[in-house]
């Protein structure tokens, strides 16, 4: 039986109405989404660095999906579903794994670094049993910005045509954009819809009030200058820094090196984000990960440029984001979660001004449309 999915009318959209209640826990949506938005989309799996020797392998799961990507012998960078071809076993679980072949734990078929089946025993008694038929299915891999992503659908567009500029823009704030190597990587659980998570992301409105963090984090930035500027499937939300600032995250400024005194963060549809803050020598990744109508993983990835030791206000950033900017960040996406599932509520009404400024909403309507869009063609 098909499930319907709930209605955006234009009515309200017109009106300055956001996207229904049901739209961030009905299971039809959630179902609509997989369909209509991650498997027809780009998701970011690693830095380029992350495979600079052969057979350095990224596990990237997805829904219930599973993506290997993985340096080649002859250099090449591609990706594979994680899956054996003789009865469809998940060939690998651990995300960061080192390898000169891929061999399954059920019956020990074997894989090469470019998805070719080496080996698949007793199959000599197997009439016509030809090991080229039986590699290893490809999902196409591009790189971006010095960033490796992969795609489930092999007609999308490009990533550049997706995001004309958006590469520019990065190197623009980004100096060390093709030298980065990973400092940490973290991953957290969060009760909520990703969407939601996504949309705390890119609103400036809360910040003044929702927690003593955000209103650290204004402080480090010209706020009146922050701009969040939606340019298709791509945007960006900018602030730049505030004059006379000598601290940042408690730690005196002076001798540090950063990729950029201005809050620079880049989003590319659906769900990923680049990003630096200000005073920083680090270029994080932010993904928002699906697994469940109501339920999110966030990935944090951190990168600094390689040969260069972090300065202490950039290691005081990290742990301040993982110590206090995320979990403020967290405990409002549960609470908003919660609050969607209430009988007195049904959508909310956009704050966006005649000219949108740095407390606009309309960045989060631009989202928004591009959800609804994916998964309702008919009715954008």
């Amino acid at each position: 039986m098909t499930i319907a999915v709930p209605t955006w009318t234009q009515a309200d959209q017109q009106a300055g109405y956001s996207l229904p209640a049901p739209f961030f826990y009905d299971p039809a949506v959630y179902e609509a989404e997989r369909e209509g938005i991650f498997l027809k989309s780009w998701h970011l799996v690693g830095h380029l660095n992350d495979f600079r020797e052969t057979g350095d392998i990224v596990m990237d799961t997805l829904l219930d999906q599973s993506v290997l990507v993985m340096k080649g012998s002859d250099g090449q960078i591609r990706a594979f579903h994680n899956v054996c071809q003789h009865r469809g076993n998940r060939l690998v679980e651990t995300r960061r794994s080192k390898a000169r072949a891929i061999t399954c734990g059920y019956h020990a078929w074997t894989y090469g670094l470019d998805g070719s089946l080496r080996g698949a025993p007793r199959t000599e008694c197997l009439a016509h049993f030809d090991k080229a038929e039986h590699g290893l299915k490809p999902v196409r891999v591009e790189i971006f910005g010095s960033f490796v992503f992969v795609n489930l659908d092999p007609a999308a567009r490009p990533i550049a045509d997706m995001a004309p500029g958006a590469e520019a823009e990065m190197r623009r704030f980004l100096p060390d954009l093709d030298r980065l190597v990973l400092v940490e990587e973290v991953d957290v659980p969060v009760a909520a819809n990703w969407k939601v998570i996504q949309e705390n992301s890119i609103e400036g409105y809360h910040f003044s009030y929702s927690g003593p963090v955000h209103r650290e984090l204004a402080q480090l930035i010209d706020f009146d200058g922050y701009a969040l500027t939606p340019r298709g499937d791509w945007w960006t939300y900018i602030g730049p820094p505030k004059p006379g600032t000598t601290q940042a995250y408690g730690v005196p400024l002076e001798g540090a090196t950063w990729q950029t005194d201005w809050f620079f963060n880049l989003g590319l549809w659906p769900n990923a984000t680049i990003y630096a803050f200000p005073y920083s020598d680090v270029v994080g990744t932010f993904i928002m990960i699906p697994t469940g109508p109501e339920t999110s993983l966030l990935r944090f990835g951190y990168y600094g440029p390689e040969g260069r030791p972090l300065p202490e206000v950039t290691r005081a950033c990290i742990r301040w984001m993982n110590e206090e900017l995320g979990p403020e960040d967290i405990q409002l996406n549960i609470s908003n979660q919660k609050g969607l599932r209430s009988m007195g509520f049904r959508h909310g009404r956009y704050l966006i001004g005649e000219t949108p400024d740095n407390r606009s909403e309309h960045l989060v309507r631009h989202f928004h449309q591009l959800c609804h869009r994916a998964i309702r063609p008919e009715a954008a």
